[in-house]
Protein backbone atom coordinates (compact mmCIF):
# COMPACT_ATOMS: atom_id res chain seq x y z
CA UNK A 1 0.00 0.00 0.00
CA UNK A 2 1.26 3.49 -0.89
CA UNK A 3 1.90 5.65 2.19
CA UNK A 4 0.35 9.11 2.39
CA UNK A 5 3.80 10.68 2.15
CA UNK A 6 6.54 9.02 0.16
CA UNK A 7 9.31 9.73 -2.26
CA UNK A 8 8.95 9.20 -6.00
CA UNK A 9 11.35 6.28 -5.69
CA UNK A 10 9.24 4.65 -2.98
CA UNK A 11 6.11 5.02 -5.08
CA UNK A 12 7.89 3.51 -8.08
CA UNK A 13 9.10 0.56 -5.99
CA UNK A 14 5.60 -0.16 -4.66
CA UNK A 15 4.08 0.04 -8.12
CA UNK A 16 6.69 -2.22 -9.69
CA UNK A 17 6.06 -4.92 -7.09
CA UNK A 18 2.28 -4.56 -7.43
CA UNK A 19 2.45 -4.90 -11.22
CA UNK A 20 4.76 -7.90 -10.97
CA UNK A 21 2.35 -9.63 -8.57
CA UNK A 22 -0.42 -9.19 -11.15
CA UNK A 23 1.63 -10.42 -14.08
CA UNK A 24 2.05 -7.00 -15.67
CA UNK A 25 5.18 -5.31 -17.01
CA UNK A 26 6.99 -3.41 -14.28
CA UNK A 27 8.14 -0.64 -16.66
CA UNK A 28 4.53 0.55 -16.86
CA UNK A 29 5.02 2.14 -13.43
CA UNK A 30 7.75 4.40 -14.73
CA UNK A 31 5.76 5.34 -17.85
CA UNK A 32 2.68 6.32 -15.85
CA UNK A 33 4.63 8.22 -13.21
CA UNK A 34 6.66 10.16 -15.78
CA UNK A 35 3.44 11.13 -17.54
CA UNK A 36 1.75 12.11 -14.28
CA UNK A 37 4.67 14.36 -13.34
CA UNK A 38 5.09 15.63 -16.93
CA UNK A 39 8.84 15.12 -16.89
CA UNK A 40 11.46 13.65 -19.21
CA UNK A 41 13.25 10.44 -18.24
CA UNK A 42 16.34 12.40 -17.18
CA UNK A 43 14.27 14.75 -15.01
CA UNK A 44 12.44 11.76 -13.58
CA UNK A 45 15.67 10.05 -12.53
CA UNK A 46 16.98 13.25 -10.96
CA UNK A 47 13.78 13.70 -8.95
CA UNK A 48 13.54 10.15 -7.56
CA UNK A 49 14.54 11.23 -4.01
CA UNK A 50 11.90 14.01 -3.96
CA UNK A 51 8.64 13.66 -2.09
CA UNK A 52 5.54 12.84 -4.12
CA UNK A 53 2.50 15.00 -3.39
CA UNK A 54 -0.48 13.29 -1.78
CA UNK A 55 -2.71 14.04 -4.79
CA UNK A 56 -0.16 12.67 -7.27
CA UNK A 57 0.39 9.62 -5.06
CA UNK A 58 -3.32 8.89 -4.90
CA UNK A 59 -3.75 9.33 -8.65
CA UNK A 60 -0.71 7.14 -9.35
CA UNK A 61 -2.03 4.38 -7.11
CA UNK A 62 -5.43 4.44 -8.85
CA UNK A 63 -3.87 4.23 -12.33
CA UNK A 64 -1.54 1.38 -11.38
CA UNK A 65 -4.34 -0.62 -9.78
CA UNK A 66 -6.61 -0.05 -12.78
CA UNK A 67 -3.97 -1.30 -15.21
CA UNK A 68 -2.96 -4.25 -13.03
CA UNK A 69 -6.48 -5.52 -12.34
CA UNK A 70 -8.25 -4.81 -15.64
CA UNK A 71 -5.49 -4.82 -18.27
CA UNK A 72 -6.48 -1.44 -19.67
CA UNK A 73 -3.48 -0.39 -21.82
CA UNK A 74 -1.12 2.16 -20.33
CA UNK A 75 -1.65 4.22 -23.52
CA UNK A 76 -5.34 4.56 -22.66
CA UNK A 77 -4.40 5.74 -19.19
CA UNK A 78 -1.92 8.35 -20.43
CA UNK A 79 -3.83 9.09 -23.64
CA UNK A 80 -0.73 8.89 -25.81
CA UNK A 81 1.94 6.72 -27.36
CA UNK A 82 5.30 7.47 -28.96
CA UNK A 83 5.81 6.54 -32.61
CA UNK A 84 8.88 7.49 -34.62
CA UNK A 85 9.95 9.68 -31.69
CA UNK A 86 6.73 11.70 -31.77
CA UNK A 87 3.86 11.68 -29.29
CA UNK A 88 0.47 10.68 -30.72
CA UNK A 89 -2.88 10.94 -28.98
CA UNK A 90 -4.57 7.57 -28.48
CA UNK A 91 -8.17 6.77 -27.54
CA UNK A 92 -10.37 3.71 -27.21
CA UNK A 93 -11.43 4.31 -30.83
CA UNK A 94 -7.93 3.73 -32.21
CA UNK A 95 -5.43 0.90 -32.33
CA UNK A 96 -2.48 1.50 -30.03
CA UNK A 97 0.56 2.06 -32.32
CA UNK A 98 3.02 -0.85 -32.35
CA UNK A 99 6.80 -0.64 -32.53
CA UNK A 100 6.89 -3.03 -35.50
CA UNK A 101 4.93 -0.55 -37.60
CA UNK A 102 7.84 1.89 -37.37
CA UNK A 103 9.72 -0.55 -39.59
CA UNK A 104 7.04 -0.27 -42.27
CA UNK A 105 7.57 3.50 -42.30
CA UNK A 106 11.36 3.14 -42.35
CA UNK A 107 11.47 0.78 -45.32
CA UNK A 108 8.82 2.71 -47.23
CA UNK A 109 10.75 5.97 -46.81
CA UNK A 110 13.85 4.15 -48.00
CA UNK A 111 12.05 3.00 -51.15
CA UNK A 112 10.52 6.42 -51.82
CA UNK A 113 13.93 8.07 -51.56
CA UNK A 114 14.98 5.92 -54.52
CA UNK A 115 11.80 6.72 -56.47
CA UNK A 116 11.16 10.47 -55.97
CA UNK A 117 8.55 10.46 -58.75
CA UNK A 118 6.15 8.68 -56.36
CA UNK A 119 4.62 11.55 -54.41
CA UNK A 120 0.89 10.92 -53.96
CA UNK A 121 0.34 8.53 -51.05
CA UNK A 122 -2.80 7.18 -49.41
CA UNK A 123 -2.82 5.55 -45.97
CA UNK A 124 -5.71 3.09 -45.76
CA UNK A 125 -7.19 2.55 -42.30
CA UNK A 126 -5.20 5.38 -40.76
CA UNK A 127 -6.37 4.98 -37.13
CA UNK A 128 -4.35 7.45 -35.07
CA UNK A 129 -2.76 8.71 -38.29
CA UNK A 130 0.72 7.44 -37.47
CA UNK A 131 1.60 6.30 -40.99
CA UNK A 132 0.30 9.31 -42.91
CA UNK A 133 1.54 11.89 -40.41
CA UNK A 134 4.98 10.35 -40.03
CA UNK A 135 5.46 10.02 -43.79
CA UNK A 136 4.39 13.64 -44.30
CA UNK A 137 6.79 14.90 -41.63
CA UNK A 138 9.71 12.74 -42.72
CA UNK A 139 9.39 13.58 -46.44
CA UNK A 140 7.82 16.96 -47.23
CA UNK A 141 7.72 16.14 -50.96
CA UNK A 142 4.90 13.68 -50.34
CA UNK A 143 1.18 14.46 -50.67
CA UNK A 144 -0.65 12.42 -48.04
CA UNK A 145 -4.28 11.35 -47.90
CA UNK A 146 -5.48 9.27 -44.95
CA UNK A 147 -8.72 7.29 -45.04
CA UNK A 148 -10.65 5.32 -42.44
CA UNK A 149 -14.14 3.88 -42.11
CA UNK A 150 -14.26 5.05 -38.48
CA UNK A 151 -15.18 8.72 -38.14
CA UNK A 152 -14.04 8.60 -34.50
CA UNK A 153 -10.60 7.40 -35.58
CA UNK A 154 -10.42 10.10 -38.26
CA UNK A 155 -11.11 12.72 -35.60
CA UNK A 156 -8.18 11.44 -33.52
CA UNK A 157 -5.92 11.35 -36.58
CA UNK A 158 -6.86 14.90 -37.55
CA UNK A 159 -6.14 16.04 -34.00
CA UNK A 160 -2.71 14.40 -34.17
CA UNK A 161 -1.97 16.02 -37.54
CA UNK A 162 -2.87 19.43 -36.16
CA UNK A 163 -0.76 18.92 -33.03
CA UNK A 164 2.26 17.77 -35.02
CA UNK A 165 1.70 20.29 -37.83
CA UNK A 166 1.51 17.65 -40.54
CA UNK A 167 -0.12 18.43 -43.88
CA UNK A 168 -2.46 15.48 -44.37
CA UNK A 169 -5.88 15.30 -46.04
CA UNK A 170 -8.45 13.08 -44.32
CA UNK A 171 -11.30 11.19 -45.97
CA UNK A 172 -14.08 8.97 -44.63
CA UNK A 173 -13.97 5.83 -46.75
CA UNK A 174 -14.51 2.08 -46.71
CA UNK A 175 -10.98 1.15 -47.74
CA UNK A 176 -10.37 2.91 -51.12
CA UNK A 177 -14.02 3.18 -52.15
CA UNK A 178 -14.27 6.97 -51.82
CA UNK A 179 -11.12 7.52 -53.90
CA UNK A 180 -12.38 5.07 -56.49
CA UNK A 181 -15.70 6.91 -56.79
CA UNK A 182 -13.88 10.24 -57.20
CA UNK A 183 -11.43 8.83 -59.76
CA UNK A 184 -8.66 9.89 -57.40
CA UNK A 185 -5.44 8.09 -58.31
CA UNK A 186 -2.27 7.79 -56.24
CA UNK A 187 1.30 6.55 -56.59
CA UNK A 188 1.52 4.68 -53.31
CA UNK A 189 -0.94 2.75 -51.17
CA UNK A 190 0.25 1.98 -47.63
CA UNK A 191 -1.77 0.17 -45.00
CA UNK A 192 -1.60 -1.58 -41.67
CA UNK A 193 -5.10 -3.03 -41.99
CA UNK A 194 -7.00 -5.36 -39.66
CA UNK A 195 -5.37 -8.75 -40.25
CA UNK A 196 -5.98 -10.93 -37.20
CA UNK A 197 -8.38 -13.86 -37.82
CA UNK A 198 -11.34 -13.96 -35.45
CA UNK A 199 -10.23 -17.48 -34.52
CA UNK A 200 -7.19 -15.96 -32.77
CA UNK A 201 -9.28 -13.80 -30.43
CA UNK A 202 -8.77 -15.89 -27.31
CA UNK A 203 -5.01 -16.10 -27.88
CA UNK A 204 -4.53 -12.35 -27.53
CA UNK A 205 -3.52 -10.55 -24.35
CA UNK A 206 -6.37 -8.93 -22.45
CA UNK A 207 -4.77 -5.50 -22.99
CA UNK A 208 -5.38 -6.02 -26.72
CA UNK A 209 -8.57 -8.05 -27.11
CA UNK A 210 -10.53 -6.19 -24.41
CA UNK A 211 -9.49 -2.64 -25.25
CA UNK A 212 -8.24 -2.18 -28.83
CA UNK A 213 -11.17 -1.61 -31.23
CA UNK A 214 -12.03 -4.90 -32.93
CA UNK A 215 -12.71 -3.01 -36.15
CA UNK A 216 -8.99 -2.22 -36.30
CA UNK A 217 -7.84 -5.70 -35.26
CA UNK A 218 -9.88 -8.45 -36.85
CA UNK A 219 -10.64 -9.41 -40.42
CA UNK A 220 -12.76 -12.09 -42.08
CA UNK A 221 -11.40 -14.74 -44.45
CA UNK A 222 -8.64 -15.84 -42.07
CA UNK A 223 -7.46 -12.26 -41.74
CA UNK A 224 -7.19 -11.66 -45.51
CA UNK A 225 -10.43 -9.77 -46.21
CA UNK A 226 -8.89 -6.31 -45.79
CA UNK A 227 -5.99 -7.10 -48.13
CA UNK A 228 -8.35 -8.52 -50.73
CA UNK A 229 -10.51 -5.38 -50.66
CA UNK A 230 -7.59 -2.94 -50.82
CA UNK A 231 -5.81 -4.85 -53.60
CA UNK A 232 -8.99 -5.20 -55.66
CA UNK A 233 -9.79 -1.49 -55.34
CA UNK A 234 -6.15 -0.62 -56.00
CA UNK A 235 -6.60 -1.66 -59.62
CA UNK A 236 -8.71 1.50 -60.08
CA UNK A 237 -6.77 3.79 -57.74
CA UNK A 238 -3.08 2.98 -58.12
CA UNK A 239 -1.23 4.57 -61.03
CA UNK A 240 0.91 2.43 -63.36
CA UNK A 241 4.29 1.59 -61.81
CA UNK A 242 2.95 2.48 -58.38
CA UNK A 243 3.80 0.90 -55.03
CA UNK A 244 1.87 -1.17 -52.48
CA UNK A 245 3.15 -1.36 -48.90
CA UNK A 246 1.45 -3.55 -46.28
CA UNK A 247 2.02 -4.62 -42.72
CA UNK A 248 1.00 -8.28 -42.43
CA UNK A 249 0.57 -11.05 -39.92
CA UNK A 250 3.67 -13.21 -39.44
CA UNK A 251 2.14 -16.10 -41.44
CA UNK A 252 0.40 -14.14 -44.21
CA UNK A 253 3.24 -13.30 -46.61
CA UNK A 254 2.46 -16.08 -49.06
CA UNK A 255 -1.28 -15.40 -49.10
CA UNK A 256 -0.91 -11.62 -49.49
CA UNK A 257 1.68 -12.13 -52.23
CA UNK A 258 -0.77 -14.40 -54.06
CA UNK A 259 -3.53 -11.78 -53.83
CA UNK A 260 -1.22 -9.12 -55.28
CA UNK A 261 -0.07 -11.42 -58.08
CA UNK A 262 -3.66 -12.22 -58.95
CA UNK A 263 -4.48 -8.51 -59.37
CA UNK A 264 -1.10 -7.39 -60.70
CA UNK A 265 0.57 -10.36 -62.47
CA UNK A 266 3.77 -8.45 -63.26
CA UNK A 267 4.31 -6.98 -59.80
CA UNK A 268 7.75 -7.30 -58.21
CA UNK A 269 7.07 -8.34 -54.62
CA UNK A 270 9.35 -8.29 -51.59
CA UNK A 271 8.72 -9.57 -48.08
CA UNK A 272 10.66 -8.05 -45.17
CA UNK A 273 11.06 -9.33 -41.64
CA UNK A 274 10.58 -7.32 -38.47
CA UNK A 275 13.06 -6.91 -35.61
CA UNK A 276 12.02 -10.31 -34.28
CA UNK A 277 12.77 -12.09 -37.55
CA UNK A 278 9.11 -12.59 -38.48
CA UNK A 279 7.57 -11.78 -41.86
CA UNK A 280 5.91 -8.42 -41.22
CA UNK A 281 5.90 -6.31 -44.40
CA UNK A 282 5.10 -6.84 -48.05
CA UNK A 283 6.12 -4.31 -50.71
CA UNK A 284 5.01 -4.57 -54.34
CA UNK A 285 6.28 -2.54 -57.27
CA UNK A 286 3.27 -2.70 -59.53
CA UNK A 287 3.59 -2.84 -63.30
CA UNK A 288 0.14 -2.35 -64.84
Amino acid sequence: MIKMKQTIQEALHWASLFLKEHGREEKVAEIILMDLLAVSRLEFLMRLPEELSVSDGTRFKDLIQTHATTGVPVQHLTGKETFYERSFNVTKDTLVPRQETEELVYYLLEKLAKRPELTDVVDVGTGTGILAITLALENDALNLTAVDISEAALAVAAMNAKKLQADVAFCHSDFLQALKEENHQVDVIVSNPPYIPYSDLEKLQDTVKNFDPHLALFSEEDGLYSYRQIITQAKDVLRPHGLLAFEIGYNQARAVTALIKEAFPHAVIETKQDMFGKDRMVFADVCV
